[in-house]
C-alpha cells in the first residue's frame, strides 16, 4: 500500500473498525519514516491494559508482531495521562503513534477499580491531549476506531461512549492536517492537507 510522505510537523488521524488495517497503517508509517534516515526515530504510545487473560495474550502478540514488522518502533505505555506522553516524546525527529483514542477514552469514561483513586476529568485529559497535538513539534499519528456506523447501542452508557468517541474524533479530526478511514486494509483519504 503506497502512501504519502509523513513531514516533519504533519498530524494524521487513522479511522476504522476492528481490523480494519489501522494498526497496520501506523505501523507502515513508522517504518517509512524510519527508514528516512538515521536521525529519524519512532515511539508508538499504547494506551491499552491488560485487565483479563485474553487482553494480557493479546497485547503480548501486538508487541511481538510489532518488533519483527517495525524493530526501531519504541513503544511505551500510557493509558490516561496521553496528553503529557504526546508532549514529552515529542521532537522533530520522532514520529509519535498513538495507538488508540478508544481505548485510552475507555479508561478515562469507564475506569477500572482504582483503590479509591480519583478517577481522571474527561474534559481536562482532552484538552490536554488536544494542547500537545497541536503544539507537536514533530509528526504524530493517531488511531482510533470509527464505531458510529452501525445502529443506535442498546443502553445508555453505551450511546454515552459512542457519542463521546465521535466528539472526540471529529476535535482530533480538526487539529490533523490528514484523515485517513481504513477499511478492509484499504486507506480512504477524507482529508489530505491543502
Amino acid at each position: 500500500m503506497a502512501t504519502e510522505v509523513v513531514n516533519r510537523r504533519s498530524r494524521e488521524l487513522v479511522l476504522g473498525g476492528q481490523r480494519s488495517g489501522k494498526s497496520g497503517r501506523a505501523e507502515l508509517r513508522a517504518a517509512e519514516w524510519l527508514a528516512r534516515g538515521p536521525a529519524h526515530r519512532a515511539v508508538l504510545i499504547a494506551t491499552a491494559t491488560a485487565h483479563d487473560e485474553e487482553m494480557r495474550e493479546r497485547i503480548a502478540r501486538h508487541r511481538e508482531g510489532r518488533a519483527r514488522r517495525v524493530p526501531g518502533l519504541v513503544t511505551v505505555e500510557e493509558p490516561v495521562q496521553l496528553g503529557p506522553a504526546l508532549a514529552r516524546h515529542s521532537d522533530p525527529g520522532t514520529l509519535v503513534v498513538v495507538d488508540c483514542l478508544t481505548l485510552w477514552l475507555t479508561h478515562l469514561l469507564m475506569p477500572p477499580d482504582t483503590a479509591g483513586a480519583a478517577a481522571p476529568c474527561v474534559v481536562d485529559a482532552e484538552a490536554a491531549l488536544l494542547h500537545a497535538l497541536h503544539d507537536a513539534r514533530g509528526p504524530v499519528l493517531l488511531v482510533s476506531n470509527e464505531i458510529g456506523l452501525g445502529v443506535v447501542p442498546m443502553g445508555r452508557e453505551t450511546r454515552a461512549f459512542v457519542d463521546a468517541l465521535g466528539r472526540l474524533n471529529q476535535e482530533v479530526a480538526s487539529v490533523c492536517e490528514r484523515v485517513t478511514l481504513m477499511a478492509a486494509g484499504l486507506p480512504l483519504c477524507l482529508k489530505e492537507p491543502s
